[in-house]
């Protein structure tokens, strides 16, 4: 493959990033072609030797996806990440979407319950307008009710954002792993 379509190719692929940061890359990659020009490389031995522009770019918009989601974790950051790693291989639509789906459904479980516990109150209003019942016991079990559900809104805020960093940093782990595994540091 020559230099201009690997460069082609790999701009095209990095569509998806913004402009300055897909020129920074293609820079770096510009770089790998003039250092194996210096040690007397041809353009098909440097390509082959960088690998597939696709895969390349695919592993940028991953980085680029986590770095996000790691400074601004909110649920479109996180999903967008998510779906870029999911991207690298196919063996990642196993290991990383099961997670995701289960971590989600724990998060708007907790969520709906405790939205549930704290309108609590509203149903004895009702209640009470319908002529359906007024027992001072309904009207402990709605304000006890009401007082769980703020309790769990409160957990439900800090394991929300507990369960994103921990997954974004299971994202970044697992983007290792697909990269080549993990670099033991030897002493």
């Amino acid at each position: 493959m020559t230099r201009n379509k690997f460069l082609k190719e790999l701009e095209n692929a990095l569509g998806q990033l913004p402009a300055p940061e897909r020129n920074d890359i293609l820079e770096d990659f510009e770089e790998h072609f003039e250092i194996g020009f210096a040690d007397g490389k041809t353009e098909d031995e440097i390509a082959t030797s960088l690998g597939s522009p696709t895969q390349i770019a695919k592993e940028m918009i991953a980085n680029h996806h986590l770095g996000t989601a790691g400074q601004h974790a909110t649920p479109g950051n996180i999903l967008r990440a998510t779906w870029a790693v999911i991207g690298l291989s196919f063996f990642n639509l196993v290991i990383v979407l099961g997670p995701f789906i289960g971590l989600v459904g724990i998060m708007i479980g907790g969520w709906i319950a405790s939205g549930a516990f704290v309108l609590s109150p509203l149903l004895l209003v009702l209640s009470l307008l319908t002529n359906q019942g007024n027992s001072y016991f309904e009207f402990f079990v709605s304000i006890v009710l009401c007082g769980i559900g703020l309790l769990l809104g409160l957990v439900m805020y800090q394991l929300t954002k507990w369960l994103s960093s921990g997954f974004i940093r299971y994202l970044k782990f697992n983007m290792s792993l697909v990269k080549g595994g993990i670099k033991h540091e030897t002493n």
